[in-house]
């Protein structure tokens, strides 16, 4: 891997794609209109720079830790392809550059909250919560949805209804799916030493917690549909993901496997990116219209 590559790598740019495909619809949704191409660009590219430092820093925080798993120990640090100096001035350097963006053009608003948002997710979640709670997943949840509320305040000036229904959809489906992670990932994340929820409460109660936080999210997802510019296109795929999620949340409760847990993380993740994509889609054709 290039030094290049491993410079990517330790923002774990996979994740990264969440922030576009929840950002422009808020973006969309909270004008009424499609912005500018330089507040989109900007609000976006702001963002995913903010969230890239956050999840850089999280990597040198957790480098220890990383080398003691396997799905991790390849990583940038564990791995030695970086340095952790280097590796701690490029996380801070994305994150100046990402606030500053969002300050010179989406205003102040959306830089605090981007600013905000990342620390939490160092100092509340990384630092404290995660090494000490299985819980921490749900303080974790607000920075990992913050996208929406960035978009909606670079609009606006301030966080309204459409950032709020967008950053709850992301918000809420964040336990289903680490909790799911924790299930097939359960000997990996105890050789690092992080708490997980099955060990903690038990299985059996961890899918229940799956179930309930389950039961929360699809109505929570049908609400956007009653916002101006979203409609049967939107309702129908919510419908549609929604149910597929419920099919595999039960099916874990009912096989009680790691290869029905993984089933039911990839399902989360079709579901999710489904729900903006169709937006984004519904939204399109609006416009085109």
């Amino acid at each position: 891997m290039s030094r290049a590559a491993s410079y990517m790598a330790l923002t774990k740019p996979r994740i990264l794609p969440l922030v576009l495909f929840s950002g422009l619809p808020a973006l969309v949704l909270a004008g009424g209109i499609w912005p500018s191409p330089e507040l989109l660009g900007a609000t976006l590219l702001g963002t995913a720079l903010c969230a890239a430092a956050a999840n850089a820093l999280n990597s040198y925080l957790e480098r220890d830790r990383d080398a003691l798993m396997e799905r991790t120990q390849d990583r940038p640090l564990p791995s030695g392809a970086l340095r952790p100096g280097p590796a701690l001035v490029f996380s801070l350097i994305l994150g100046a550059v990402g606030t500053g963006m969002l300050w010179a053009w989406s205003g102040a608003a959306a830089a605090g909250i981007a600013l905000a948002a990342i620390g939490i997710y160092i100092f509340v979640y990384t630092l404290w919560l995660k090494p000490r709670t299985p819980f921490a997943v749900i303080v974790g949840g607000i920075s990992g949805a913050i996208a929406p509320l960035i978009a909606d305040a670079a609009v606006t000036g301030h966080v309204g209804l459409v950032g709020a229904l967008l950053f709850s959809i992301i918000f809420v489906w964040q336990p289903p799916h680490f909790y799911a992670i924790a299930l097939f990932r359960r000997e990996d994340y105890a050789k690092a030493g992080f708490p997980m929820l099955p060990d903690r409460i038990g299985e059996e109660a961890t899918y229940r917690r799956i179930l309930l936080w389950t039961a929360v999210l699809i109505p929570v997802t049908l609400l956007p549909a009653l916002l101006p510019g979203l409609g049967a296109i939107y309702l129908v795929a919510a419908v549609g993901l929604g149910a597929l999620f419920v099919r595999a949340a039960l099916r874990l409760r009912a096989q009680r496997t790691p290869e029905a847990a993984r089933s039911l993380f990839l399902v989360s993740l079709i579901q999710l990116l489904g729900l903006f994509t169709a937006m984004i889609i519904e939204l399109g054709v609006d416009r085109v219209i």
